[in-house]
């Protein structure tokens, strides 16, 4: 059995035998980040004031990190950089979101309006640099 994909874009993996290189990967990013966020809050607010809710969102990563491996090699080949930076913004937006709002929701003076706009100037940045930076090569 496939996974449903979206038109154009290339499949992540088969559900039978599991092995794809590209799945593996995000799995293995989702828990990187992951790891990380728990590692930045628990030494920023202590591993035992962590709430459960915060490591069971980190669990969100697996399938975030789905869109990224999808996104990023469509995003590479696209010429238009407008375009190219609107794919790798897109792409950064699941997992950061996770990353961000959950790390940002620990803190007592959490303020939902300042969290999304830097969320929202941070993945616009993140994209901007990606299209800049992973341009296509042009063919000589």
């Amino acid at each position: 059995m496939k996974v449903p994909g979206i038109p154009g874009w290339p499949r992540c993996a088969t559900i039978k035998g599991v092995n794809s290189l590209v799945l593996r990967t995000a799995l293995l990013t989702g828990l990187l980040i992951g790891a990380v966020n728990i590692g930045f809050s628990g030494w920023q607010y202590g591993f035992g004031h962590l709430p459960v809710w915060f490591y069971l969102s980190q669990l969100l990563l697996l399938p975030a990190m789905l869109i990224p491996m999808q996104v990023f090699p469509q995003a590479a080949a696209t010429r238009n950089y407008v375009q190219r930076a609107a794919l790798y913004t897109l792409g950064w937006a699941v997992p950061y979101a996770v990353y961000r709002f959950s790390g940002d929701a620990l803190s007592l003076s959490f303020d939902p309006v300042s969290s999304l706009t830097t969320y929202l100037v941070t993945v616009i940045v993140f994209g901007l640099i990606f299209a800049a930076i992973r341009a296509p090569k042009t063919p000589k």
